[in-house]
């Protein structure tokens, strides 16, 4: 028996080895085509350091520029350092002047107690009448500035006035900085954060108002809307970081808090932000713990600011707490009810209509028996602004006669064509749009989400702080329609999301899925596009201010500068005169050939255009050039033009 086992043995034995040395093999094969497992660690950690790194970088530029540049500007605008005291004092118009008059008497109070006590019983503001001025204007801004203009040792350095604006183009800074985060956040990349900032800039008529009236409380306070945003895009984001998440929730919190308290209005902006999240809840698109983490943090907010700006009736009355307290209480009415039944169905069916019955009633019962003044004109003007009513009202009348109350002019949708950027927002919005309803079709059928969103998926409508800006966007756009003057907090915004879409190889992967490209690797096109698009533009946007040196008509280059909100012209010689080995690749020759001037062969005389080249005509000092440009000033090098606001025409 044992001789007839043996082989039997023998043979199973030798089997079991074979099938080892196979797995052995191919283990020796994976190893050897993989690369060295102690070195791409290493890479890929340095990769990611150097992009984290260089971005920062560029984000922090970007902010310190920005903050130089309007510095700048605004010195060059009024001269400011050539003035009085006063003549500074009356560049700040309107309420600018009153909310620095404060920052004023703050200064010159024999302490920070009584400084505080005068502005709570202000009898000069309101004639015939005491108010406390800190609650009903917002003097946050300016009790701070007072404190840190003492405490930093300024007071020794630096005058009042240079201290308190150069605070508000460091916030601005701050502001081009978070709107680069929130971008980089978003895409992945941080050329998305270069591409918003130049939109950001190029478009800073339609985008910031910290030009003309600098104390403003929106330049105040928009920043940190800025930086509750970015934190809150990082938060959402799937598979983040204990830590990062975090970092971003301690970021929402005081941002949150800060920016409630230097504007009035900051609470109807953070209802609408609060609108976006919760239908970003309601179509299941994010995860409830995270949204309800924010909905508490508003309620934080609304409390602790309620007690520091004595007991501010408007934020007991505010839409912001009635959303918020009906969504808590929704909320706690589906826990209360077993999943899978009827009942819990039927609440996900009506949680919409509950929440909304919940918040207008709510909303109702606070104004019932809290005593409030501050939103009724409000009411009034918005009832008045849609047709619901009439008024002999001189305030409500003149308010509704103003420029920014009124629906967009067709120069403000010129503007933002010609810098490119309402073309990309609105293919990423409808992108983004269409994907969203993708999703939401998916879970009406049931269909589960993926974990974990790929390249080769292409489906950017999954993302959750994808279409929260989405909705934040349309919601802020809705009433730009209806009111100009709100173009400010919705275009920075738009500059966003649109960098985003142009650098995300995500979103080009969407668009390649649906039209089912074959020709061209998808993934591959939409990486090569994501970084040339944003190039292209921003070489298209750069090109167009050198056209002073093309062969262009007086007209064209006026519109052209004034498009810009530029107030000079500089004419450099060197370019305007160059002479070039390299025929064709001189500034003058590439305009050329990009405006169709061909150059002929036997000379430089150009055969399509009528116009001689405009910086040799400007010089001359003959019309129609000088009804739009007036010099300056001018030596060997340059030629400097004042671009004029009143055309003159001369023969």
């Amino acid at each position: 028996m044992a001789e007839e086992e043996g082989p039997t043995v023998e043979l199973r034995q030798r089997k079991k080895p074979k099938s080892s040395e196979n797995k052995e093999s191919a283990k020796e094969e994976k190893i050897n085509d993989t690369p060295i497992p102690e070195r791409a660690p290493k890479y890929v950690l340095f990769q990611r350091f150097a992009k984290i790194l260089i971005g920062c970088l560029a984000a922090l530029t970007s902010g310190m520029m920005y903050a130089l540049y309007l510095s700048a500007y605004h010195e060059r605008k009024f001269w400011f350092s050539n003035k009085q005291e006063l003549e500074r004092e009356i560049t700040f118009q309107g309420d600018s002047a009153i909310y620095y008059s404060y920052y004023k008497d703050m200064l010159k109070a024999p302490s920070f107690e009584r400084g505080v006590y005068e502005l709570t019983h202000n009898n000069k503001t309101v004639s015939l009448k005491t108010i406390n001025a800190v609650q009903q204007m917002s003097l946050y801004p300016e009790l701070i500035t007072s404190v840190l203009y003492h405490a930093t040792g300024s007071n020794e350095s630096m005058e009042p006035v240079y201290f308190y604006i150069s605070i508000v183009f460091g916030l601005q800074g701050i502001y081009v900085i978070a709107l680069f985060a929130t971008s980089w956040l978003m895409s992945g990349t941080w050329l998305a954060g270069m591409l918003t900032v130049a939109w950001f800039i190029i478009n800073r008529v339609d985008t910031t108002r910290i030009e003309y009236s600098i104390p403003l409380r929106e330049n105040w306070a928009l920043p940190y809307f800025a930086c509750q945003v970015a934190a809150l895009t990082g938060y959402l984001k799937s598979n983040l970081n204990a830590n990062v998440q975090r970092f971003c929730y301690v970021l929402i919190n005081v941002s949150t808090y800060v920016f409630m308290m230097m504007w009035e209005y900051s609470h109807y902006l953070l209802f609408l932000q609060a609108i976006s999240l919760f239908l970003l809840d309601i179509f299941s698109l994010e995860q409830n713990d995270k949204v309800y983490e924010v909905y508490k943090i508003y309620i934080f907010s609304l409390f602790v600011g309620y007690l520091l700006q004595f007991e501010n009736p408007a934020l007991l009355v505010s839409p912001l707490l009635s959303l918020v307290a009906a969504l808590m209480i929704a909320k706690c009415l589906q826990l209360n009810v077993k999943k899978g039944t009827f009942v819990a169905k039927m609440m996900k069916v009506i949680h919409f209509y509950l929440v909304c019955t919940l918040t207008v009633t709510l909303n109702i019962i606070m104004k019932m028996f809290v005593p409030h003044k501050e939103n009724g004109h409000m009411l009034k003007f918005l009832e008045v602004k849609f047709g619901l009513n009439m008024t002999k009202n001189f305030t409500m009348n003149w308010l509704l006669c103003q420029e920014s109350l009124q629906a967009p002019s067709q120069d403000f949708f010129l503007r933002l064509t010609q810098s490119s950027l309402l073309p990309f927002y609105i293919l990423v919005l409808v992108i983004c749009f269409l994907s969203m309803m993708q999703v939401i079709f998916r879970r009406i059928n049931d269909k589960s989400l993926t974990e974990t969103v790929t390249l080769e998926d292409g489906r950017i409508g999954e993302r959750p702080e994808i279409i929260y800006h989405v909705i934040h966007t349309i919601l802020l756009g809705s009433l730009a329609m209806v009111m100009e003057g709100l173009k400010y907090i919705w275009i920075p915004y738009v500059c966003v999301l649109a960098a985003f879409g142009v650098c995300s190889p995500e979103l080009w992967m969407t668009l390649f899925k649906w039209l089912r490209l074959r020709t061209v690797h998808p993934i591959l096109l939409a990486l090569i596009l994501s970084m040339a698009v944003p190039t292209i533009i921003g070489l298209s946007l750069w090109k167009e201010i050198y056209q002073i040196y093309s062969k262009r008509s007086a007209e064209d280059i006026y519109k052209i500068l004034t498009s810009y909100k530029a107030n000079y012209l500089i004419v450099e010689d060197a370019i305007c005169n160059e002479v070039g080995t390299m025929r064709g690749c001189r500034v003058k020759d590439l305009l050329d050939i990009a405006n169709g001037h061909v150059v002929c062969e036997e000379g430089d005389k150009l055969t399509h255009s009528k116009y001689g080249r405009f910086c040799h005509e400007v010089k001359i000092n003959y019309s129609p050039y000088v009804n739009y440009f007036t010099r300056v000033y001018w030596n060997r090098s340059y030629f400097v033009y004042k671009i004029n606001t009143v055309i003159s025409f001369q023969s």
